[in-house]
């Protein structure tokens, strides 16, 4: 959008991975406000405190508050991080005129059929069923002290519809919305070789027609251990819609 005058230059949605709400997006969300988006940060249903039976909710549930957010004035650049490339894959499909460019935080659109564990039995996935691998793998990189304890404390079980359900798509030209890979706990070089080897949650990385990846070397939660690169990762796409 132009920004003459003081307008707002784009509409950016941002939805959140497994566990967090939008309280993960504070710090990105402000340094993008300070230059002129529009900003909205979900937290997708389920992931509230308080959410009284998180074994009810579906990965419908989520792509519906994605879509929600899609309305209003003008396409959104919709930014995805980690487990959210599910709901958020499946809310382009059936609004492709509604994104101008998808940005994807560490994670990849995703390709019908997808789940991200359809094994996956009981109502939620605490993150502490999660904590000890997350560390083996790097995942933290870059997180002090204080940011792993507020993650542990502030991390909301993840709804096991998310985890479980299939997504179903339909509308190809999704395949042709710009899209953004920003790699930080891998390397873009090896998202698509991992792609090529047949990791299936990065199929979509060969499938799209209108990708780039991008690196931003840190680990898998770049809202807090680079928030300032994030937002600029995210700005510069932003200002091309």
């Amino acid at each position: 959008m132009d920004t003459a005058g003081g307008a707002v230059r784009a509409r950016i949605v941002l939805v959140p991975g497994f566990w967090l709400g939008a309280w993960a997006w504070d710090e990105v969300a402000a340094l993008l406000r300070e230059r002129g988006h529009d900003v909205t940060a979900l937290t997708l249903p389920g992931l509230e405190p308080d959410h009284a039976d998180r074994g009810s909710v579906r990965l419908d549930d989520h792509v519906a508050a994605i879509e929600a957010a899609l309305e209003g004035e003008g396409p959104v650049v919709l930014v995805a991080h980690s487990g959210a490339a599910s709901p958020a894959t499946v809310a382009i499909d059936r609004h492709v005129d509604r994104v101008s460019r998808s940005v994807w935080v560490d994670t990849a659109p995703v390709v019908d059929g997808h789940a991200m564990d359809a094994t996956f039995e009981g109502d939620e996935m605490p993150l502490e069923a999660a904590w000890e691998d997350e560390l083996e793998q790097g995942s933290m990189q870059g997180l002090t002290d204080e940011q792993l304890d507020e993650f542990r404390e502030r991390a909301v079980p993840e709804p096991a519809g998310a985890v479980r359900d299939a997504v179903a798509l339909r509308d190809d030209r999704r395949l042709d919305v710009p899209a953004t890979i920003i790699c930080t706990a891998f390397s873009a070089a090896d998202y698509r070789a991992y792609a090529e080897q047949g990791v299936p949650f990065l199929a979509g990385v060969l499938e799209h027609r209108a990708l780039e990846l991008v690196d931003l070397p840190t680990g898998h939660w770049p809202m807090w251990s680079k928030p300032r690169e994030l937002a600029e990762r995210i700005a510069e796409v932003a200002e091309r819609a």
